[in-house]
């Protein structure tokens, strides 16, 4: 890591911790906890938020822990779980898979939490999952969007799958936007090669044509070569699947070789409303994305978390918003409120699990949701959208669509 790295993702840092003070959190060894205004004799349950708090993917892990004390202070301010509050802790992953192991482990050994919640990367969700499911024996929730397929047991994933997201956008691309040949862009690691996997076979089957693909690290910032690629081979669509830092790169470099001035489109199925935090204006207009939630979504109650959430964190840059785990953390814990109530308390893997699996929200943001047991995934309603002059504009809803299929 360069020596300007380090100074950003400390500073990074440092602009989160300070939001996590004036938030109400309390900084102890390694780690933040939020104690709940009130008290019960049979203590608190202990919920863990291992977030990015620092480094590149640091925009996620305040989005992360700040829906997180949203919901449960809706939790608590109806009286908590079976009259018992919800008290959080907080590690910080450091965007660093290799980091979230220990980090993650302290939230069990130290805090002894109940549950643990956490992960952008689906690396730090693999490399999370023995130390939090198999060793602990604690039920795990990972409320990023990812891939899909992940049917581990003691897991549950509160956000968008890929097969959401692409099943009806690839589609439509081609039959209704008249894009036919795709290049495929991503970063180095698990959900970008699963998802332009997923992404080729819908293609193909719609009769389109994959002109190539490929993968960068995730911290590669020059794409002058691929991008004068793309210039040669003139796609139509670029699917996008790479993610800060580097994606700001490739979106600047391949706005000013004039890809979108001359005709063609791209999809970041990521963005949302807190891609104004990294990407310019212009560079994001016209780009499409598929989500379960946008800021434009038509539904009272969405909009009324919107409005309870802005007061909560006036002035915030980290949005409530689909994109960067927002609506899955949210989602996350009032499933688990649901799940510790039909346990009438049994807060054991085993029990929180069965109960999990049978989770749903009549509302929520972007409409109901419902875990659908054989996947572990969830059951929602996705939003196809284009970021038209800084709003993104609805273009289709399909509702409670299915995650997709557990993988071999």
């Amino acid at each position: 890591m360069t020596t300007s790295k380090h100074n950003l993702s400390r500073r990074r840092f440092l602009t989160g911790a300070g939001q996590l003070a004036a938030a109400g959190w309390i900084a102890g060894a390694g780690g933040w906890v939020l104690k709940p205004s009130w008290a019960n004799a049979a203590g608190p349950i202990k919920v863990g938020i291992a977030a990015d708090m620092s480094g590149g993917l640091a925009v996620y892990g305040n989005t992360h822990w700040q829906a997180a004390q949203f919901a449960a202070k809706q939790i608590n301010d109806a009286g908590g779980i079976l009259g018992r509050p919800v008290e959080l802790y907080l590690e910080d992953t450091a965007s660093d898979p290799g980091k979230s192991v220990a980090n993650v482990q302290r939230l069990i050994s130290r805090h002894e939490v109940d549950m643990v919640m956490g992960g952008a990367l689906s690396s730090t969700r693999e490399a999370m999952k023995v130390p939090v499911i198999k060793r602990a024996k604690k039920l795990f929730v990972y409320p990023q969007h990812y891939e899909g397929g992940d049917c581990t047991e003691g897991l549950f994933c509160t956000a968008a799958t890929s097969a959401h997201q692409l099943g009806h956008m690839i589609p439509y691309l081609i039959k209704t936007a008249g894009a036919k040949r795709f290049v495929l862009t991503g970063a180095n690691y698990q959900w970008p090669q699963v998802t332009n996997k997923i992404a080729r076979q819908l293609i193909e089957a719609n009769g389109g044509e994959v002109v190539f693909e490929e993968y960068y690290p995730i911290d590669q910032m020059e794409y002058s070569a691929t991008v004068a690629k793309i210039m040669k081979e003139k796609p139509d669509h670029v699917l996008n699947t790479l993610i800060p830092p580097g994606m700001q790169g490739f979106m600047k470099q391949l706005y000013e070789a004039g890809f979108s001035k001359n005709g063609g489109s791209q999809s970041i199925i990521h963005l949302d409303e807190n891609a104004v935090n990294f990407v310019a204006p212009e560079v994001l207009n016209g780009c499409y994305s598929a989500l379960d939630f946008f800021h434009t979504v038509d539904d009272p109650y969405s909009q009324q978390l919107l409005k309870e959430y802005d007061q909560m964190f006036p002035k915030s840059p980290y949005l409530f918003t689909a994109g960067i785990s927002s609506t899955g953390s949210w989602r996350g814990l009032k499933f688990f409120e649901q799940a510790v109530i039909k346990t009438n308390g049994d807060l054991s893997l085993e029990a929180l699990s069965q109960a999990y699996s049978t989770a749903s929200l009549d509302k929520g943001p972007g409409g109901p949701s419902r875990i659908d047991a054989p996947t572990h995934a969830v059951a929602l309603n996705i939003y196809f959208a284009q970021m038209t002059d800084g709003k993104w504009k609805i273009i289709d809803k399909r509702e409670m669509v299915p995650p997709g299929a557990c993988r071999a």
